[in-house]
């Protein structure tokens, strides 16, 4: 999946320096992304200069050439701030750049990477109005003419779709539904490419400064050497290649709010007093904060035996999909039980935007739906899971 990383005492540096960042400089600038409905410039040009684009990219493209567990680390420090940051960041690093590395030609990984580790801004565009996570359903076609590509369709709920300046497009290049995925290829497309439209930034529960919206193809023409890996039908393989580093990255956004959501209710049962005294310690209101504390630390557990599994595959062809998918799916689950939580533990005032508890219950809502729902996390274990059984029995 990625490199060999950084040495052991460089990566605990950088690891330090971004809990600092963090926690003095984007946790800070919270209420002005949010006031924005964006990050700032110059945060923005900050984390690029941190190098937070370039994290998993060899060192000759202008990266920093991480592991995937270190990539996963750095994503779980960074998240808990608020998620804007982290989306903005990982669709280019654990989504595009992982398939460009994975997959491109290169002549790609030499003209795209090096753009993206620079803080060019990437989309990934898979789901369709009419299908996510079934690619028999994709419309989107790319047909041959000449020695490029006509692309048409529309894609939907594309994070960074606003404002990327490039796209990871799975497009449609045979009529008929191929076994393995293989109608469907990926091409790497400028999207001031003519015939490019994007449309309005949605309107969301939750996650402000992270944008998302449509991505509309109308006989947008590009040459073959935008075909990703300039070969055709493999676009599906390494776009759920990909997912499993989406995955990861959601987990482990997912495990570290859930901790910054936990220390907010904390902080306030301390401070809350009812019945003259703090409603810390009431037993049922510390049967949550228990209750919390452990499905964090459980979580935490696995994305750490998930990332030392990625990192123990990377180049013997080996995937992590049962993993990647069941801690997605724990982790992001657990999240909304704490936010829950963090609410019931506020009473009245949670349900106030005043308060950070109800941000924090809107947030975690879409950390179970994006990358794959909760519901097609399920069916992937349990698909791999039967797979392994009938592999094991031949």
């Amino acid at each position: 999946m990625m490199g060999q990383g950084m040495d052991a005492e460089t990566f605990a540096q950088f690891l330090d320096q971004l809990e600092r960042y963090v926690r003095e400089r984007l946790i800070p600038a919270e209420p002005e992304v949010i006031a924005h409905d964006g990050i700032p410039p110059d945060l923005m040009r900050e984390m690029v200069d941190m190098g937070l684009f370039g994290l998993t990219m060899p060192e000759q493209f202008g990266g920093a050439g991480m592991s995937t567990s270190q990539y996963i680390e750095t994503i779980h420090t960074l998240s808990y701030a608020m998620p804007a940051y982290r989306s903005t960041i990982s669709i280019n690093v654990g989504m595009v750049c992982s398939a460009i590395r994975n997959g491109g030609t290169p002549e790609q990984q030499a003209h795209w990477l090096p753009r993206l580790a620079a803080g060019e801004i990437a989309a990934f565009g898979l789901t369709e109005p009419g299908s996510g996570s079934d690619s028999a359903g994709l419309q989107t076609t790319a047909v041959r003419s000449g020695n490029g590509y006509v692309l048409n369709g529309t894609k939907r709920y594309i994070t960074n779709a606003p404002f990327a300046k490039v796209g990871l497009i799975m497009a449609r290049t045979s009529r008929e539904n191929l076994p393995r995925n293989a109608h469907v290829s990926a091409f790497l497309v400028p999207l001031d490419t003519q015939g490019v439209s994007r449309g309005k930034s949605d309107r969301k529960m939750g996650q402000p400064g992270s944008h998302i919206g449509d991505l509309v193809f109308d006989d947008v023409v590009v040459p073959g050497d935008a075909l990703l890996g300039g070969e055709e039908g493999r676009g599906f393989a390494t776009a759920m290649q990909s997912l499993d580093n989406g995955r990861l990255s959601v987990g482990a956004a997912s495990t570290a709010y859930a901790r910054r959501i936990l220390d907010t209710a904390v902080r306030y049962a301390t401070e809350r007093k009812a019945f003259g005294e703090p409603i810390a310690n009431f037993q049922l209101i510390q049967a949550m904060l228990a209750d919390s504390y452990a499905e964090i630390y459980a979580a935490q557990c696995m994305m750490r035996d998930a990332i030392a599994r990625a990192d123990a595959t990377s180049g013997r062809g080996g995937n992590v999909l049962k993993e990647a998918a069941a801690f997605k799916m724990f982790a992001s689950e657990m999240c909304g039980r704490v936010a829950d939580r963090c609410v019931q533990i506020h009473g009245g005032a949670g349900y106030l935007a005043e308060y950070e508890a109800e941000r924090f219950f809107r947030d975690a809502r879409i950390y179970r739906i994006y990358e794959g729902t909760t519901q097609i996390m399920q069916l992937v274990i349990a698909k791999q899971m039967l797979r392994d059984f009938a592999a094991g029995a031949a």
